[in-house]
């Protein structure tokens, strides 16, 4: 797992946030010890496949192709917690990220009343987890909502065979992934104060990233149990949230270097990612940055 040196502010920020810890804790005995547990504030722990998602992302908004699986989302959060959003996170979590991607609010509400079981149960509707390999044993976990799970297995079994990949059977690469909540904030980050607030929330780790060609941010990484805390005490504290959402994090990570190796890769992904029982695709694979340079998207 890669991580980045602890930085001057990071140093600056050490004497306080002792004092935040210390009173909490009786096993930090000793400086080793300490700066131990400092380093491990600052660990990345996720691929690259995270930052080319989100570019692939924008473009599928423009298509459209993120709205059915928006709806499926805002009905399964609703039927696993309620109608109000102001006491269902993972509601109000949809709800946030469906009006980002320019949702329209009639569709809010009506999945919102078709979860509620106002239009039709949903009933059928399950969430199933698939597992597989790719082009170069690169490991694959995908999350579906489906009505029809020989229909979605197919489907998937043809997006892997088509491009280079096999669906295996379940466990084969989960154990590969450890699930994590991350909260992605935006704007220039002053990492004394981002540290000091992640602590407060409970965060286990943070990674400074590119939101966008131009827009600066980072990645707070928590225990999934923790996501709506520490969402809220960065909120608090004004930062501005660009995305919440609980992600399979990978252990560890295969390198793509070559140049048709990864088109067919990336192909595969889009391939899964267009079904529309499928919510979410993650994969342990890190790009080369001059394939990414070279327009390989």
């Amino acid at each position: 797992m890669p991580f980045r040196t602890p930085t001057a502010a990071f140093h600056r920020a050490l004497p306080c946030l002792l004092g935040m810890l210390l009173p909490r804790c009786n096993v930090y005995t000793t400086p080793l010890f300490i700066v131990s547990f400092f380093t491990f504030i600052v660990m990345a722990g996720h691929s690259k496949w995270a930052n080319i998602k989100r570019q692939k992302a924008r473009v599928d908004a423009v298509k459209g192709k993120t709205f059915a699986k928006l709806s499926r989302e805002i009905i399964v959060a609703t039927r696993t917690g309620g109608a109000d959003p102001a006491g269902n996170f993972q509601l109000r979590t949809a709800i946030d990220k469906a009006k980002a991607a320019g949702f329209p609010n009639d569709n809010i509400d009506r999945a919102i009343a078709k979860g509620a079981g106002q239009l039709g149960s949903d009933d059928a509707l399950a969430a199933i987890r698939y597992e597989g390999y790719g082009p170069g044993g690169v490991a694959v976990l995908i999350e579906a909502l489906t009505d029809n799970r020989n229909r979605t297995a197919a489907d998937l079994r043809s997006a892997f065979s088509k491009n280079g990949g096999n669906l295996g059977e379940t466990g084969c690469v989960g154990w590969m992934f450890e699930p994590k909540g991350v909260v992605t904030v935006a704007g220039p980050i002053d990492e004394e104060a981002l540290l000091e607030a992640a602590l407060e929330g409970g965060a286990e780790s943070y990674e400074l990233t590119m939101i966008d060609e131009d827009q600066a941010g980072a990645e707070v990484y928590c225990d999934p149990t923790d996501l709506e805390t520490l969402s809220e005490v960065l909120k608090t504290q004004c930062y501005s949230i660009n995305q919440i959402e609980n992600r399979w994090i990978p252990s560890n990570t295969v390198d793509v270097v070559d140049p048709d190796h990864a088109r067919s890769l990336l192909k595969m992904m889009d391939a899964i990612e267009d079904l529309d029982d499928v919510q979410s695709v993650t994969a342990n694979f890190e790009m080369a940055d001059e394939l990414m340079a070279a327009g390989i998207l």
